[in-house]
């Protein structure tokens, strides 16, 4: 996998220079494409191992997100985003896979910034992210990340259903280690330091180190049928500090991931092949 360590370091560098967002901050235009994209089977073998996928054929619904990484941090760390890379909180994703994808495909992969919004403790961008094989669209996602910083208004959250309040029947509980951040980081990519460990972590508000979103998604929907899911959702309600014990549970299109306390980190919802 191509080391991502300099764009890292170059976010880490101009994110201090972009702490003041500004209401009326614009985002690039700029579409990175990278024809041909190669998949690393070595990556992808531990990615699906450490995100409990239970094969690599077809690709794991998520894993596109993971080799498309590098180009959204390219987008981020430009001078024109508006936002500091460092410290971004992962707050919503969703996928929609139009046809599933195999590990020899060269599929191409297309990622631009579409959206800048207030939220209630920051600036929230969506950036998106599409594969295609032949010209066709094959997967897309849409995922949120939140700046946080001091704001004078307090846009209202949107609420949930009565539905994603109430708890989920249990399908099983995990054991998070407190190295997952490192060991998924190196595996995705994805070094921000909210990840890697205690120090880091309190840097940006946090008490411990926190699991990748796209883990916590990724384990959820490695419970679901892999040739079945073709669209799904999740948000990311809290972090999940490390080490942690946290329970999986679901019933019908919906799922859950929770802390022993209670506490919802994540719900999503699920649309396959069978509910159409």
């Amino acid at each position: 996998m191509t080391s991502l360590v300099p764009l890292l370091t170059l976010g880490a560098l101009t994110s201090p220079l972009k702490r003041k967002v500004s209401s009326t901050a614009v985002l690039p235009t700029t579409r990175l494409t990278l024809p041909h994209a190669l998949i690393d089977h070595g990556q992808l073998a531990a990615y699906a191992r450490i995100c409990g996928f239970p094969c690599t054929d077809p690709l794991p619904l998520t894993y596109p997100h993971v080799i498309a990484f590098p180009l959204a941090l390219r987008v981020m760390t430009r001078r024109a985003f508006p936002l500091p890379l460092t410290g971004l909180v992962h707050t919503s994703i969703a996928i929609n896979r139009h046809r599933a994808m195999h590990p020899d495909d060269r599929p191409e992969l297309t990622v631009y910034a579409d959206h800048l919004r207030s939220h209630r403790r920051g600036t929230e961008v969506t950036m998106v992210t599409e594969a295609r094989l032949a010209d066709a669209l094959v997967w897309e996602s849409r995922s949120t990340y939140l700046a946080r910083h001091y704001t004078q208004s307090t846009p209202v959250a949107p609420s949930l259903t009565k539905n994603q309040h109430a708890p989920l029947p249990a399908v099983t509980t995990w054991d998070v280690s407190g190295n997952l951040g490192r060991r998924y980081g190196l595996v995705s990519g994805d070094l921000n330091p909210i990840h890697l460990h205690p120090l880091t972590a309190k840097l940006f508000g946090f008490p411990r180190a926190i699991a990748h979103g796209m883990w916590t998604f990724a384990r959820c929907v490695a419970e679901l049928d892999p040739a079945d899911e073709t669209s799904v959702r999740a948000d990311f309600r809290a972090p999940v500090l490390l080490p942690a014990a946290v329970t999986y549970a679901a019933a019908g299109g919906m799922f859950q991931l929770r802390g022993q306390d209670g506490r919802i980190h994540l719900t999503g919802t699920r649309t396959d092949s069978r509910a159409r």
